[in-house]
């Protein structure tokens, strides 16, 4: 007897909590991660924290081939296992990780040839730029086991496992707080690195959740090491996984691009502001971390069941996301405008800074309710196979929206810092309610069709 898909039959409530909540966790220690290392990167200067701020925009830049990939097999084995088709799931399994091994070669590769000109482009120089050389050189060591960890747990997602994720970010949260301190000042035989000492213990991690992730995905008996060490790859599959991957691939690449864009201009305001931003950045991650819960928990769900051609769940978890989402946002305004001076005053003593990273996280708080309908309705999209219209919406609002609003702001009004945020507000807001419109319909024409 097949084991009942509880994907397509549990209360659409309890499989949001089932799914979101573990997957929320782990985001948040992961972002906490990231708090840990710009914790203790700020007591070395602030201007090791702009070299870090650089640093983690071009990271992210890398990162964002990763999530594309991560879901398209998120889509692809979700449906199979919607068909009750595990041979078509594993298949899919099996060959996303292999796709996920050349890409990350390549993006390494790539890494070292580029990253310095990078650097320069986003405005990073003098000590700024020798800060993030040294400590992104060392962290390009860790794309490829971070790269087929996340498609491990891509396929995990895929059957509704956030749990395995959770568990092994705690464990890196943990080993970050004791390993940061103990690379960067020394301690016994071991030296002191410096700021290349938070990439050293960034690159072992790395290792050990490769090693654990990979564990679970391996007992699953979705993943084959036959079809992925001795038989050629399937190329029908890495055709459909790329179709998938690339417009979403492309979404978050022109997303991380926008971030650069971002920092160009904030660096026209000084080194302050750079740090500022980044700071800021961080703080407004951790708000977002439960609604990045929702976003994995659409994705799964929807899947599942655009597999199994049941439009009525995928209508319900769509609704009640939402729901859920504009609550968390309310809620974040709330924590921002009471605590968030007091979190940014952890990473920087300095007013200025404070200011800024201030002003910046209460005008990205409002930009919260953008944020969740972009993130629903984009993992909507993902789950039925149809995210080529998310490179568009991302160009609008990453790239040609941001340029023209930031270059008017800066080089034509020569216009203070927050009218930059003022502008993210404008076009974050018009973009999310764009695709929510597209995403209805797209959703109405297959409900018709079924």
């Amino acid at each position: 007897m097949k084991k009942e898909n509880e994907i397509l039959t549990k209360d659409i409530k309890k499989l949001i909590v089932q799914i979101a909540i573990p997957s929320s966790i782990g985001m948040f220690f992961n972002t906490m991660y990231n708090v840990v290392d710009t914790f203790y990167v700020g007591q070395i200067s602030t201007v090791a924290i702009s070299a870090l701020s650089y640093s983690f925009m071009v990271f992210f830049l890398l990162l964002s081939v990763s999530y594309g990939l991560s879901s398209a097999i998120t889509a692809y084995v979700g449906g199979g296992l919607g068909k009750h088709k595990k041979n078509m799931a594993q298949i899919y399994a099996s060959n996303g990780m292999s796709l996920f091994f050349f890409t990350s070669i390549f993006l390494t590769l790539f890494s070292y040839i580029f990253l310095e000109n990078i650097f320069i482009l986003m405005g990073a120089s003098g000590e700024a730029l020798s800060y993030a050389l040294d400590y992104t050189y060392i962290i390009i060591i860790g794309i490829s086991p971070m790269l087929l960890g996340l498609g491990a747990n891509a396929v995990l997602i895929a059957l509704g496992d956030t749990k395995s994720y959770r568990n092994i970010l705690i464990v890196g949260f943990i080993l970050n707080l004791i390993l940061d301190p103990l690379f960067i000042y020394g301690y016994s035989f071991i030296p002191a690195f410096g700021i290349k000492g938070v990439a050293i213990a960034t690159v072992l991690i790395q290792f050990i959740t490769f090693v654990y992730i990979v564990s679970k995905l391996y007992k699953t008996g979705l993943f084959d090491l036959k079809l992925f060490f001795k038989k050629l790859p399937n190329i029908k599959v890495f055709q459909q996984l790329s179709t998938q991957a690339i417009p979403s691939s492309l979404n978050m690449f022109l997303m991380s691009f926008g971030s650069i864009i971002a920092i160009y201009f904030v660096s026209f305001y000084g080194v302050k502001s750079v740090a500022a931003f980044g700071i800021g950045y961080r703080v407004e991650q951790i708000i977002l971390l439960p609604m990045l819960g929702l976003n994995t928990a659409v994705i799964s769900i929807v899947s599942n069941n655009f597999g199994a051609q049941n439009f009525s769940r995928i209508n319900e978890v769509i609704h009640k996301a939402l729901k859920y989402g504009y609550i968390m946002s309310a809620i974040g305004v709330i924590l921002i405008a009471l605590f968030g001076k007091y979190v940014i005053m952890i990473f920087d003593k300095d007013p200025e800074v404070i200011n800024t990273a201030y002003i910046y996280i209460v005008f990205e708080s409002f930009i919260f309710f953008a944020y969740i309908t972009l993130f629903i309705s984009s993992s909507t999209l993902q789950g039925i196979k149809k995210p080529f219209i998310l490179p568009y919406i991302a160009f609008y609002r990453q790239i040609l929206m941001p340029f023209i609003f930031f270059y008017t702001v800066v080089h034509i009004y020569d216009l203070d810092i927050e009218y930059l945020w003022v502008s993210l507000l404008i076009i974050i807001f018009s973009a999310a309610i764009y695709l929510k419109i597209y995403t209805n319909k797209e959703l109405a024409l297959y409900s018709a069709k079924a």
